[in-house]
């Protein structure tokens, strides 16, 4: 947030400061209040800006959005001590006074100051159990090891695949037929009654080898627009009308058939890079706000892949050294975070979208092209928004990886069930993006909700953009053999 902070305040100080009788606060007293969480005193000195009627367009936008943004961050830090402390406690009883402190300095335990208030990230107890070894020792102890289904399923599944591509010698195997049924409701007397409501919902790429027999059943609004492939976020869009104290229903119904993609090459199979290419070019290069060559990640991938020339052997090596340093948690949401791979770096953890962020920077950053690809995971039992990767290799194309699904530890010794998801994917999944941060289509008004990936949809009227927790979103799947 810092640099954006900077570059829009020295615009509006400008546009804003000759006109105003009284004196305007300088450009880094913001920053600096924001910074410290003063974040009452930050708002008011934002609105003053907002008051200036000389501001373009633009910056009326983006200043609107910053004092949304420090609302977002106080909806995340939304825990007190006594919630969380009593939280730790239950589980680890022994915590003393002093390892809870450590485990804020090194936000293990994530907080923040805001308005002079310690507050937690609201899943934060939790994530504590995941993040710290010796935590998670005693969260075991206490509740018990319970069983993962899925990773029971992939120590099934994996080695099948692999199996089943080496009868077939094909990389799109094993089909699974899925219908869904995606549902978003707005709460009630959220819009004024009698206003239009636009409405974006996540829909399945045509783009993609992985999905083919694509069906639309039903749709809740007689009119809906499915947005281009071209496009990096795949959507349908509908509109309806609020009515007073109802919900606000949308919804459709689908049938799809998904394959496991399954890559069998070697190291000595992936041919040099050519690099005048444009795939070459655009996906090894920075990008945005998140995909930055910092000397952090530099330092990163110098420690991951040491002398290693080979292009699938330097992604690996980048798997791996993620895979063994930082534990999957429960994430904030991705708007708040001012560049996710730094954050993963810094804070020793991260979720599916985080860590194959940092997976991506630092392909790209060893030279790697790499690029986004999510939607949802649709595995029995476990149905839930998921994000991964894909590696372009010279001579075979681009390839999936999935990084927070690691390495399958049940077939240690068998490189291609082990290292599966260094360049495979099981079939139970819904592709809908492509790339992060994309326009829609249709083009959204206002700020969106998500602000890098698109999976739950996003919501808005005239008015305002509705954030998350003024509507509802539900996915249900049926397997149809």
């Amino acid at each position: 947030m810092r640099n954006f902070s900077i570059i829009l305040l020295s615009t509006l100080l400008f546009a804003c400061g000759e006109s105003l009788s009284y004196k305007m606060p300088d450009k880094g007293t913001i920053e600096t209040a924001i910074e410290k969480g003063e974040f009452t005193e930050a708002s008011k000195m934002v609105r003053l800006y907002l008051a200036c009627d000389t501001l373009t367009p633009r910056e009326r936008y983006e200043m609107s959005f910053l004092l949304e943004w420090m609302d977002r961050v106080k909806d995340d830090f939304d825990q007190t001590d006594s919630s969380v402390i009593a939280y730790i406690k239950k589980h680890y009883p022994q915590a003393t006074t002093e390892q809870i402190s450590e485990w804020e300095k090194r936000n293990a335990l994530e907080n923040k100051v805001i308005d002079g208030q310690k507050r937690y990230f609201s899943l934060a107890g939790r994530n504590l159990f995941r993040i710290d070894s010796l935590a998670e020792k005693h969260f075991q102890y206490k509740e018990g090891e319970k069983p993962d289904s899925l990773t029971r399923l992939l120590s099934k599944l994996i080695p099948q695949l692999v199996n089943e591509a080496k009868t077939k010698k094909g990389v799109f195997v094993n089909p699974v037929k899925m219908k869904i049924r995606y549902t978003l409701s707005v709460k009630p007397n959220e819009v004024p009654d009698g206003e239009s409501v636009r409405v974006w919902m996540p829909y399945p790429r045509t783009d993609t080898k992985s999905h083919t027999d694509i069906q639309l059943l039903s749709t809740t609004q007689p009119l809906y627009i499915i947005s281009p492939d071209s496009y990096a976020h795949k959507s349908i869009y509908m509109e309806g009308v609020a009515v007073k104290d109802e919900p606000l229903k949308f919804g459709f119904e689908l049938i799809y058939t998904s394959f496991a993609q399954v890559h069998l090459f070697g190291a000595e199979d992936i041919k040099d890079y050519d690099i005048s290419g444009e795939i070459y070019k655009e996906y090894t290069g920075e990008s945005g706000q998140h995909i930055r060559f910092s000397d952090n990640i530099r330092s990163a991938v110098k420690e991951a892949i040491g002398e290693e020339s080979n292009p699938y052997l330097k992604a690996r090596k980048i798997y791996e050294w993620i895979d063994s340093n930082f534990p999957w948690a429960s994430a904030r949401e991705y708007s708040t975070i001012e560049n996710i791979p730094e954050y993963v770096l810094k804070n020793r953890h991260g979720d599916c979208g985080q860590v194959s962020l940092l997976f991506i920077t630092m392909a790209r950053c060893a030279g790697v092209p790499a690029k986004w690809q999510s939607g949802w995971m649709m595995h029995p039992g476990n149905i839930n928004l998921h994000d991964w990767a894909e590696v372009w290799f010279e001579g075979v194309g681009w390839v999936p990886v999935d990084q927070s699904f690691g390495r399958v530890k049940s077939s240690k010794g068998d490189d291609s069930a082990f290292y599966f998801f260094t360049k495979g994917l099981d079939p139970y999944r819904l592709i809908v993006n492509d790339n992060i941060s994309g326009e829609f289509f249709p083009a959204k008004i206002y700020p969106r909700s998500e602000t890098v990936d698109f999976q739950r949809g996003e919501v808005e009227w005239r008015g305002e953009n509705l954030y998350f927790g003024r509507w509802r979103y539900k996915m249900e799947v049926e397997y149809i053999k």
